[in-house]
Order: structure tokens, then C-alpha cells, then sequence
């Protein structure tokens, strides 16, 4: 029998179905792996067939990929410790209860409203968000994913590194592991398109999120773009070698248990979003990104689950592609007890 022959179904189904315009996935377990690449790169203006190589938008896999390894490496060091305060490195950020715990799990809380956002530019936008926002009576209490987090655990780390985030990432993470094609500059013909603006502008080879094109290498949640193999690379070596070595046994453990100090499981590792498993009883780590990327690891059993899409081309509404992408994920999961 093919292994994860219904989760490959599936996902073929996704271009096939024309839910998105093309997909490059790979599954992988132990020592054996099967990448699939299929569709088309754009549909509009004119068409492009998808190539192999091809570099994706990573969107918030940048959260993973980029600041977490880095805030590890540096946890490692003891030059930062999950119960500083965040106001220890970012004095303008007004609330001295969140700690660096808190941003990595999502159980900040931190929330409120800037005007104009979008419209601000890079230093507008970043007083505004270590100003005008702050946690509240849900500390510690809910989790709620929010991007803010991140973007503050980059700008953490820029405080004890002293370069952008997104250099740390290259210098710290990328390099050592080999990943010489992800980056955060990628040649527009070799990236897969994301948006078309309403001016009728095609994004391609700069960055979806509003806030990450604002903030540019500064922004620790989003902005890295990589091909398929990059991002295999990256999710082998983290569950099979702790990175190459850089991360230590505890921090790799950190990731896929439960870190929110929170009253019965809340699934947020170190960074990551926990599945469990109902028979091995073990937490998967899983991530997405808004445009059209998972990523779902068993560190336990060695194995696998990488999907590149461009699910906002031509356009973000595609609420389909999320009941498709969870579909997915669960029947992925199943087929795992039978391997």
C-alpha cells in the first residue's frame, strides 16, 4: 500500500480542484520521502507553470523557521530567559507583566488598535505597536495567536544580537543548515506570485504581509521566502539532529510540549502549535502561514509533512482552501497509526 496514499489524494486534489493554482509538498518518514510538484506558479495576467525550485512566500512559517531558532540559540546561551520581562529589551512597551514565555506560546494577550497601520512607515509603525497595545485580563489565561508577538521576539533579538532578525536568521540558522536559497530578497522570476492589488499590481518577490512589508528585515513574523527543499531541509534536521546541534535536547522538547504554565494543556510548544496523537500519545508540531503553508513534524516516530501553496493567487479570498488544509492535516494524522 502507498504510504499516506489518502493524504496524498488530498493534496493533489487541492490543485487539481483548482482550490489553489499549484502545490509543492513533500512527505517524509525515516529514510523514505516523496516530494510532488504540480500547477501552475500564476494564473493571471498571463499564465506560468509552477517549476521545481521555485521560492515560496513562507508568510508566518517565518515565525518558525527564523525566530524561534534564533530565541533558542540565545535562550541556550543564557543571554535572554523565558521569564525576562519584555520590557527588559523593549523599554517603550508599557506592560511589565509579559514575559518572553508568553510571546512564544501566544498567551500574551496583547492586543488594541492602531489607526492607519498599514499606512505607517517602518518606525511609525514599530512605536506604534511597543505603545499603543498591551496585554490585558487574558495573560496567561487564552491563547490568541497574534503576530505582534513575534514581531517583538525579532526586535528581542535584534537588542541582544545586534542585526536584524532577519540576518540572525541567515547567519544563525540558514547558513549553518545549508539553506543558501532562503532569504528575504528573492529573484522575482524564480518566486511564486502571491496577490494581485487592486490597482491590478502582481506581488511577486516582495513580501504579502502589510506589517512585514512595512518592517522589512526587522519583522520576526514574517518575510522569508524558501523553495520546497530548503524548507525539508530545515524540518529534518529539527526533528532528526536538533538542528544540526543548534539546539540543545531541552529546547527541541520545549518545542513539542506544552510551554504555557497554563492550568491543563493549552498545545502551544516553544514557538509551535501541538497536535496530539490519540494512540502514540505524542504532540505533533504544526505552523501555518497565511499564504498557503503548512508544516507538521513528528519528532517521536521521524516523520513529516511540508505543503507549499500560493492559496491567495490571484486572490486572498479563498476561505476553501482552510476547511481543505485541515481536512488534510486530520487525515494525515489518521494514516500516521497505520505506519
Amino acid at each position: 500500500m502507498k504510504k499516506y496514499s489518502a493524504t496524498q489524494a488530498q493534496l493533489r486534489a487541492l490543485e487539481e480542484d483548482g482550490v489553489v493554482p499549484g502545490i509543492s509538498y513533500c512527505l517524509f518518514e525515516h529514510d523514505w520521502q516523496v516530494e510532488y510538484v504540480s500547477g501552475m506558479a500564476r494564473l493571471t495576467p498571463t499564465p506560468e507553470v509552477l517549476r521545481p525550485g521555485m521560492l515560496y512566500d513562507l508568510a508566518s512559517l517565518t515565525k518558525v523557521l527564523a525566530t524561534t531558532p534564533v530565541i533558542g540559540i540565545y535562550l541556550q546561551e543564557g543571554r535572554l530567559s523565558l521569564d525576562d520581562p519584555v520590557t527588559k529589551y523593549l523599554p517603550a512597551f508599557d506592560d511589565e507583566r509579559v514575559r518572553i514565555y508568553h510571546l512564544l506560546t501566544h498567551s500574551s494577550s496583547i492586543g488594541g488598535y492602531i489607526k492607519n497601520r498599514d499606512q505607517l512607515g517602518a518606525s511609525q509603525l514599530k512605536e506604534a505597536l511597543l505603545t499603543q497595545l498591551s496585554g490585558n485580563k487574558n495573560l496567561s489565561r487564552l491563547i490568541r495567536y497574534a503576530d505582534v508577538n513575534f514581531i517583538y521576539l525579532g526586535w528581542i533579538a535584534e537588542q541582544i544580537g545586534g542585526k536584524p532578525i532577519h540576518q540572525l536568521a541567515k547567519e544563525l540558522v540558514f547558513d549553518p543548515l545549508g539553506m543558501m536559497e532562503t532569504t528575504d530578497h528573492p529573484d522575482p522570476a524564480w518566486t511564486v506570485p502571491t496577490v494581485i492589488s487592486p490597482n491590478g499590481v502582481l506581488l511577486r518577490g516582495r513580501v504579502h504581509d502589510p506589517k512585514g512589508a512595512v518592517l522589512g528585515e526587522h519583522c520576526g513574523s514574517a518575510g522569508i521566502f524558501a523553495p520546497l527543499k530548503d524548507v525539508v531541509n530545515f524540518s529534518r534536521a529539527l526533528i532528526e539532529t536538533n538542528l544540526g546541534g543548534l539546539l540543545t535536547d531541552q529546547t527541541v522538547a520545549q518545542i513539542f510540549s506544552d510551554q504555557t504554565r497554563m492550568p491543563h494543556p493549552h498545545l502551544r510548544g516553544l514557538g509551535w502549535k501541538l497536535i496530539p496523537t490519540p494512540v502514540d500519545k505524542n504532540f505533533l508540531a504544526s505552523h501555518t502561514g497565511y499564504t498557503g503553508t503548512w508544516l507538521v513534524l513528528d519528532k517521536q516516530n521521524d516523520r513529516g509533512m511540508v505543503v507549499l501553496t500560493n492559496r491567495v493567487h490571484p486572490t486572498g479570498q479563498n476561505d476553501v482552501f482552510l476547511d481543505r488544509r485541515d481536512q488534510i492535516i486530520a487525515t494525515y494524522v489518521r494514516e500516521m497509526e497505520k505506519f
